[in-house]
């Protein structure tokens, strides 16, 4: 199963906080895990706003990004995000959440959020939450 990571969930990993997200990802094969381009603009966003340390950032965003793969949006994962946008028309969703979504979807992969609600009654998009203590 290959699993594709939401931005909290890369910032939990980042944080070490809750421990037992970095814990099940260390437990995957290399390569289980990826993120979407979108995740990864959300992050460079949030790294371009940050003031204070913004050298170790960058670097723990580099070093976080060579262990999980950021994949391209393409195509097919266009043609996914026309689905879902006709499949769920609440203009209240969040149109990077949507493409995130778009972008598991296609490429079949589960999607690893602590936000559930956002990613509620997409098509096809399977979900999993490991901020939940287990």
């Amino acid at each position: 199963m290959r699993y594709m990571l939401d931005t909290n969930i890369c910032i939990y990993i980042i944080k070490n906080h809750p421990p037992h997200v970095l814990r099940r990802l260390e437990a995957l094969k290399q390569g289980a895990a990826v993120m979407s381009v979108v995740t990864y603009a959300e992050l460079r966003a949030g790294l371009e706003i940050q003031t204070t340390h913004r050298a170790q950032d960058e670097l723990v965003l580099s070093l976080l990004v060579s262990k999980i793969p950021v994949l391209p949006f393409t195509e097919s994962d266009a043609a996914s995000f026309g689905v879902l946008r006709a499949a769920v028309r609440d203009r209240n969703r969040n149109a990077m959440d949507r493409l995130i979504a778009a972008h598991a979807v296609s490429t079949g992969t589960t999607l690893v959020t602590n936000n559930d609600a956002d990613f509620k009654d997409y098509p096809g998009l399977v979900v999993e939450n490991w901020a939940l203590s287990s």
